[in-house]
């Protein structure tokens, strides 16, 4: 096991199991990013499947607030760095699974749209994008990846209203794809994360980037025209 003071890698039977724990809300600073980034680059070289999981009770609050009134130039670095997080885990070659343990918002929530298979925690959990309550229009990366991964019917709704929704309703909307019990969550996370393990890495990889294709290069557009001036 590998553990800094932000996150924890465990490797077994071929799943790389990355733990955000910042004690806090695991806020996604440029240092947390940097380090799943990390984890990540650890989790190739280890030709591992990938479950990407919360603290108890929350996944994560996004970015923090306060890192907009301290420096305009750190949270350009910051919102650029989770951008290309969140491109690199839509189009990462290996299986990736995330358990949202709690709440994930914002930039969160952005990082369970991007992986393969997510498990939510049932619970007084809130999920969603509520960029538009805050004072922030949201950046083009996480536009694409919503409207990749949200069902129609809500994508309007969910990133336009700023609303947050209970687990059942983020499983509705696309955020995720099953909610358990806390009890069986983490079992249920680990099951597909070891049959994710079967599958045959370049077929995936190569079938993932090919049906992902159109939203990878929108984001990086997006990436590259929100940031052209910073």
């Amino acid at each position: 096991m590998i553990s800094t003071p932000l996150l924890r890698y465990e490797l077994a039977e071929g799943i790389a199991t990355i733990t955000l724990d910042d004690g806090k809300a695991n806020v996604m600073s440029e240092r947390m990013q940097a380090e799943i980034a990390a984890a990540l680059d650890r989790a190739e070289r280890d030709r591992a499947v990938v479950l990407l999981r919360g603290r108890p009770r929350i996944f994560s609050g996004g970015y923090d607030l306060a890192m907009f009134g301290r420096s305009a130039e750190e949270a350009v670095r910051t919102i650029r760095s989770g951008g290309e997080l969140v491109h690199r885990l839509l189009g990462f070659r290996r299986p990736v699974v995330a358990l949202c343990t709690g709440h994930a918002v914002a930039q969160g929530a952005f990082l369970l749209l991007a992986a393969d298979v997510r498990i939510g925690v049932s619970g007084a959990f809130k999920i969603g994008l509520n960029e538009v309550t805050i004072g922030l229009t949201m950046p083009h990366y996480g536009v694409e990846i919503a409207r990749l991964r949200l069902t129609a019917p809500w994508f309007n709704h969910a990133t336009t209203t700023g609303t947050l929704y209970a687990p059942e309703d983020a499983a509705r909307a696309g955020f995720l794809d099953r909610v358990a019990d806390e009890a069986d969550a983490l079992r249920i996370a680990r099951d597909e994360a070891l049959t994710l393990t079967r599958v045959h890495a370049e077929a995936h990889a190569g079938t993932k980037l090919r049906v992902r294709r159109h939203a990878l290069d929108a984001m990086q557009r997006g990436i590259a025209a929100d940031f052209a001036a910073a």
